[in-house]
């Protein structure tokens, strides 16, 4: 009683202040009264704020590594004296008056030479580590200049792989030259500067490394690697959100850190950690549990609701108390190859779609407050287990969220919030057609009442599932959706998606190999050799199998 009175004291203060601010306060309030949050945390909110914090920190980095740059001596003056060891003149931006806008850009380093020059300040064995580069030169003067460019390269102790070159259609450019090269890091700085003041060159391009462009993002390409894949965002927490309905309670957060802890500890192969869920926890899954059994069966979809009532089967769902996450992970794994890795809250967009790949579904294990049993402001494993389990357990489910995961592997920021976009209007708020009928998939859907009512209801607007619309769809997180997409199947909804993957700009193909659990990229051609090899074994049993199917009964 005595907390309410303050809040009312508080609200009354701040409405003779501020009557908006003060509106605003009170309609939250109202929406965790009703177990309804006034903001819920999505994997698009958190993608796009992982582009904004990447591309703030990369400028940083860019203009701190460019600062250095140009104050190191040294750098300056190995240039200087290897330029005149080649015979070169040093090209003076203010004698020459430069006013390109290139040019201007080329004066400092660019993102592909500062990601270079970190990696080879990392020992004094990166630094002299030979790697192979793409440097592309455009040149003012003619094919003349092509010999200084090679008595740079071999100054630099460099070895040259490939060379061409074409008609330039840039301005006051007569040639552009591609040139692969092999050479030490350190070298191939040293070059990249040298032939950039050069007079006889309009601008210097740093490509590649290793064949791969430096700018693609790391990511794993083994199940274990993932235990490098566990960055957490944390906004709506009840650490740091005072609208989270157990801001104010002291034992749910130190529940919460606890459960967290162990989450941290844990590392690829290990068992996933026991969880001693307390009467209250297993009070709130009772309650979610029973309610979530009601609708299933006319709001769900078929596939959901069989692996519901296979769970019950085998004593791993039911009412009395949560399922441990490695009974629940052995289920998915007889059934999809699918399993389970205990996550201390949600994880950055990119890491999480990242184990999808791996056929991994990262879950946390904490249980949202008592407070507001039906409606959480984050995923908990409540949702994780009604929402998400059952699908997982679906052999075409399954794939289709995987390919999802394998899309995103390399894929650029922007891509990233696209497919993440994709993510929470299919696997979290997804609809299919049944029968004639709308049913629900998604697992925001399954395991929230309020909204899945909302959601098969005339309210809102029911659009056809593209992938290519779709990723760009605002989505709504303060609200139910006014937009919801409907997929005609799991294998439709897959093939739309392969297609529209397919557009994407990472400039490589992967594949999960199943018996070794590594993404392969296929960028060679044994590669390509060895999966042909594999798929005309596949298609023999195929044909094996039909031809078997069409024999008579003896």
């Amino acid at each position: 009683m005595h907390s309410k009175l303050m809040k009312a004291l508080d609200l009354a203060i701040e409405l003779r202040n501020s009557p908006q601010k003060a509106m605003k306060c009170l309609l939250e309030e109202l929406c965790l009264v009703n177990g309804y949050p006034s903001r819920r945390r999505s994997l698009v909110d958190d993608a796009r704020f992982e582009t904004i914090v990447v591309k703030q920190t990369k400028q940083t980095v860019l203009d701190e590594a460019r600062t250095k740059a140009n104050e190191d001596p040294s750098l300056e003056d190995t240039t200087q004296e290897t330029q005149l060891q080649a015979g070169e003149v040093p090209y003076q931006m203010e004698e020459n008056q430069a006013t390109s806008q290139d040019e201007v850009d080329d004066a400092g380093l660019t993102e592909e030479e500062v990601v270079l020059q970190n990696a080879a300040s990392e020992s004094p064995e990166a630094e002299k580590e030979v790697v192979r580069a793409a440097v592309v030169v455009h040149l003012r003067d003619g094919m003349g200049s092509l010999g200084r460019i090679l008595k740079a390269i071999e100054t630099f102790h460099g070895t040259v792989v490939h060379l061409e070159s074409r008609q330039s259609r840039s301005e006051g450019v007569m040639f552009d030259v591609l040139i692969k090269v092999d050479m030490a890091r350190s070298n191939l700085l040293q070059l990249i500067r040298s032939l950039r003041q050069t007079s006889s060159f309009g601008s210097v391009s740093l490509l590649a490394e290793n064949n791969v462009s430096v700018k693609a993002p790391w990511f794993p390409s083994h199940a274990s690697e993932l235990d490098n894949c566990n960055h957490l965002m944390t906004k709506y927490e009840p650490d740091l959100d005072m609208n989270h309905p157990g801001f104010a309670d002291q034992v749910y957060r130190a529940r919460r850190k606890e459960i967290a802890e162990i989450a941290f500890a844990y590392k690829y192969g290990d068992p996933i950690p026991h969880i001693n869920y307390t009467e209250t926890e297993n009070k709130t899954w009772s309650a979610v549990f029973n309610r979530v059994k009601e609708l299933m069966t006319k709001h769900a979809c078929s596939e959901y609701v069989g692996v519901f009532k296979k769970l019950e089967d085998e004593k791993i769902f039911v009412k009395e108390r949560l399922p441990q996450l490695q009974e629940m992970s052995d289920f998915l794994r007889k059934n999809t190859g699918f399993t389970l890795r205990p996550a201390a809250g949600l994880l950055t967009a990119r890491d999480f779609l990242a184990s999808l790949a791996f056929r991994i579904f990262q879950s946390t294990q904490y249980v949202r407050h008592i407070n507001s049993p039906y409606h959480t402001p984050e995923p908990d494993c409540i949702h994780e287990l009604l929402g998400h389990m059952p699908l997982l357990a679906d052999p075409s489910f399954a794939q289709f969220s995987q390919e999802i995961g394998l899309a995103s592997l390399g894929a650029s920021d922007e891509e990233i919030e696209k497919l993440s976009t994709v993510y929470w209007f299919t696997v979290e708020f997804g609809l299919c057609k049944e029968n004639d009928e709308v049913k629900a998939y998604g697992a925001g859907l399954l395991s929230a009442y309020g909204e899945l009512l909302h959601a098969i209801s005339d309210k809102p607007e029911h659009r056809p599932f593209d992938p290519a619309s779709t990723a760009v769809q605002p989505y709504q997180d303060q609200e139910y959706q006014p937009i919801y997409y409907v997929a005609e199947s799991f294998e439709d909804a897959k093939e739309k998606f392969r297609r529209w993957v397919s557009t994407m700009s990472r400039p490589f193909e992967v594949r999960f190999n199943p018996h070794t659990e590594r993404v392969e990229v296929l960028d060679s051609v044994d590669k390509l050799d060895t999966l042909v090899s594999q798929l005309n074994t596949e298609i023999l049993h195929l044909t094996n199998a039909i031809a078997k199917l069409r024999q008579p009964f003896c």
